[in-house]
């Protein structure tokens, strides 16, 4: 460029303007979004500049809430799938998302950051206090709602306070909102930046342990975007019509095994809820359909719930169960969580967990009612052993979740409401397949006395090759003494309470 003047120094050309900017950059921070369709921040980050995509496992800020080893197997595999879609242009980082973030901003010219919205309390509290750093270095930040069908603040009663019971909050609240929103299709991803690697990878995460305790895992999951969509595809042609009473039976493919796909945002609820709807012009779906979308809306009432009572996944939501005089059994315990408790059906449930951590939803309910009801076991101690062994550890469903089985919830089951393992069995499993599957030692055990094999005569014992309390556990608790013990213990609540 030839200079006319001196000022012409210091006046810069259209080419020396559009060069500065196209310097700028922008960042998309993966989350617990971790795919490219209908995802937008991503979409949002990818207009303008260069995108560069990051995701950081923060081990700093999460306190007591650090994943667990299930969900950090599956964590580690979603990266890589993501990886992948993003031609190996991710970079990872690890440790406080305060101290990346300004080595970032340190190093290049970014302009504009996004992420999608979590909503546990410690990420709500960091979002803040991080969105306020980058806005004082002038850098413009935005979140968006990509987990959630509706934002938690924009339900509430008539009076502006929040639903405490589901079915108002799904039905009155929910439904008669605005619809959630449409997913958007794919788009290419043409302007990554790709000129510096600084990340280390995903291996230097370490989320995979030394012990393979998951090799079962392998052969049961397929982490990320794709797995998921294969997943809901499979549900939608095969599972769906049959939903709403087939989802009670573990040994029968009709859930949707979405739950870890959801919460790593390897899909979005809103592609669910609307390809679900789809379709609505099968004959005979339409309670099935019905009640598939209320366990999506089971889960936004989980979010829910934890936004407007952040302390839900430690402080009973009845304060009545703050008296409850529950028992500390180490042995007990550790019986219930290896799944050896004598009763077939919690310890096929238990045994499950372990192998491909995931657990049938008829079983959490039988497994959790057995350690709060018949063990008498603090609700916190099963919250905590579902944290480390699910792929699908979500602070939201499992608190709730746990609250609700427990009878100190939101919405909760009567206390009074017990399930019986023996019952629940012949019910839900009455040929054993399930049940067999994760006990072999009882493959041979006649249907008759499957759940409850310490009926058995001996004859049919030694015939099954069972010898109880060797091949198989004796119960470690008589089912109508334990039930008696745990409602006497409820109403020493109430009665101290109303005293």
């Amino acid at each position: 460029m030839r200079v006319n003047s001196l000022q012409d120094l210091f006046i810069p050309s259209m080419e020396d303007i559009q060069l500065k900017m196209s310097d700028k950059k922008s960042i998309h921070w993966f989350r617990q979004d971790l795919r490219i369709n209908d995802n937008p921040s991503l979409e949002s980050a990818s207009k303008n500049n260069s995108l560069i995509p990051i995701y950081i496992l923060d081990d700093v800020n999460p306190g007591e809430f650090m994943m667990g080893a299930a969900s950090k197997w599956w964590l580690y595999h979603s990266l890589n799938k993501l990886n992948e879609s993003l031609k190996g242009k991710l970079l990872v980082y690890k440790g406080n998302p305060s101290e990346v973030f300004k080595e970032l901003t340190a190093k290049h010219d970014i302009s504009y950051i996004s992420w999608n919205r979590c909503y546990e309390p410690w990420r709500i509290k960091r979002d803040k206090d991080l969105k306020k750093e980058l806005e004082n270095e002038g850098i413009k930040v935005e979140s968006f709602c990509g987990s959630l069908l509706w934002e938690p603040w924009n339900i509430s009663k008539d009076d502006g306070t929040p639903y405490r019971v589901f079915t108002p909050f799904y039905k009155k609240g929910c439904l008669n909102y605005e619809e959630p929103r449409l997913p958007t299709k794919g788009y290419e991803l043409s302007n990554i930046y790709s000129d510096f690697i600084e990340s280390d990878g995903i291996d230097s995460l370490n989320l995979i342990p030394k012990v393979d305790w998951y090799a079962g895992f392998e052969d049961e999951w397929n982490p990320g975007e794709q797995g998921a969509e294969d997943s809901l595809d499979r549900f939608l042609d095969n599972g769906l019509l049959n939903y709403k009473e087939g989802r009670n039976f573990p040994s029968q493919l009709f859930v949707s095994r979405l739950s870890p796909h959801l919460h790593y945002g390897e899909i979005s609820p809103n592609e669910v809820w609307y390809r679900a709807k789809t379709k609505e012009t099968i004959n005979g779906i339409e309670k099935s359909l019905a009640h598939f979308h209320s366990e999506l809306g089971w889960r936004e009432f989980s979010y829910y719930l934890l936004y407007h009572f952040p302390d839900l996944p430690k402080v009973n939501f009845q304060k009545k169960f703050d008296i409850f005089p529950w028992k500390k059994n180490k042995d007990l315990l550790e019986l219930w969580q290896k799944g050896q408790t004598g009763y077939p059906i919690v310890d096929a449930g238990m045994r499950e967990l372990w192998q491909t951590g995931y657990m049938h939803n008829r079983l959490r309910m039988v497994v959790g009612s057995f350690l709060v009801k018949n063990l008498l076991i603090d609700w916190r101690e099963g919250e905590k052993w579902f944290w480390d062994c699910l792929v699908d550890a979500d602070l939201a469903s499992n608190s709730a979740s746990w609250q609700w089985v427990a009878g100190s919830g939101a919405d909760a089951a009567p206390y009074f409401r017990i399930f019986n393992p023996i019952t629940q069995g012949l019910k839900f499993d009455s040929e054993g397949v399930y049940t067999k599957k994760y006990i072999p030692e009882l493959s041979k055990m006649p249907s008759k006395y499957l759940f409850s094999p310490w009926e058995a005569p001996m004859e049919v014992l030694e015939s099954a090759g069972v010898e109880l309390g060797k091949d198989y556990p004796e119960p470690i608790v008589d089912l109508k003494i334990s039930r008696e013990f745990a409602l006497e213990a409820f109403a020493t609540t109430k009665k101290e309470i109303s005293e």
